[in-house]
């Protein structure tokens, strides 16, 4: 009995110092979609909290582009992040096992999804996605979403090839950037995320272009909505599937009340105004995920 008890005691420590030691820092991966600086800037309240909970060093990452932090996920570099749908499929197409769903952001109204909005210059005479045949077309990413992945099927199957309607095609490298590109003239025509939500002249409730409003990069009144999706699924938050129980509960509970308790910070984290962060699991995505799928002809 003696002997049992001291290796129940064993494998009980062993297990509690192997935990203590798997946590010594906290690494969150920020998607593009604005410059490095505002994502940093924007965040840092979250990364504050999080590093107060945790009591670990906690640092936000915002590499160049959506793969850098999906690779990140994968190579077991990143311990969380708040992906895209599109993004999520990929990560779990490469790899299941890298890491859990957890939530979601609700909108106002209750839902949890949003849109990829086509938008021009008001004074472009770009009214419609018709308008914009033998212009120049600009996506946000390979990797995103709203900013590729749904539009571009969409637009294709009414349009066709989309290389052979417009007359370019390009990769902005994010929302942001395709919001500027446009209002800059540097785009005739682009795609961009928004809940769809309350007024466009405030940038909708919540999405890039509530944020390039919010960052005075955008005067809305100056651009148009030409287009819309269908209704996208929002992307889940996620963590690295080896993290320890206790700390991805730790993450979960914050998020969960962070609307509550810190709806300032809340806001910087949903990109505007919602209701909540909400519950999601893997099956919500399957459809993203045949669709990436298909898209990469696997």
């Amino acid at each position: 009995m003696q002997k049992l008890l001291t290796a129940t005691a064993l494998v009980s420590l062993i297990a509690t110092a192997a935990t203590a030691q798997e946590i010594t820092e906290f690494n969150i991966g920020i998607l593009g979609g604005e410059n490095a600086q505002d994502r940093m800037t924007n965040l840092e309240c979250f990364r504050a909290k999080v590093e107060a909970e945790l009591g670990v060093p906690t640092k936000l990452f915002t590499p160049a582009d959506y793969d850098g932090v999906i690779q990140g996920l994968l190579g077991g570099s990143l311990d969380f992040a708040w992906l895209g749908a599109s993004a999520y499929a990929k990560t779990h197409l490469t790899n299941p096992e890298a890491v859990d769903v957890m939530l979601t952001k609700q909108n106002l109204d209750g839902t949890t999804g949003y849109y990829a909005i086509g938008f021009a210059k008001v004074d472009s005479g770009i009214a419609s996605m018709d308008d914009a045949k033998g212009k120049t077309f600009a996506f946000a990413d390979p990797n995103s979403t709203s900013g590729y992945l749904v539009p571009g099927a969409e637009l294709q199957e009414t349009y066709g090839k989309l290389e052979d309607y417009f007359a370019e095609v390009k990769m902005s490298g994010g929302h942001e950037q395709s919001i500027v590109g446009v209002a800059n003239g540097d785009f005739d025509a682009a795609v961009a995320w928004a809940d769809g939500l309350g007024n466009w002249e405030d940038g909708f409730n919540s999405g890039a272009f509530r944020k390039a409003a919010d960052s005075g990069l955008v005067d809305m009144t100056t651009i148009q909505e030409i287009w819309r999706s269908k209704l996208i699924p929002e992307g889940p938050i996620v963590a690295r599937k080896t993290l320890p129980q206790d700390i991805k509960d730790k993450m979960y509970a914050m998020l969960d009340t962070m609307w509550e308790t810190d709806p300032e910070c809340a806001y910087a984290v949903a990109a505007g105004e919602a209701k909540d962060f909400v519950p999601v699991k893997h099956e919500d995505y399957l459809g993203i995920i045949a669709a990436r799928k298909l898209q990469e002809g696997m």
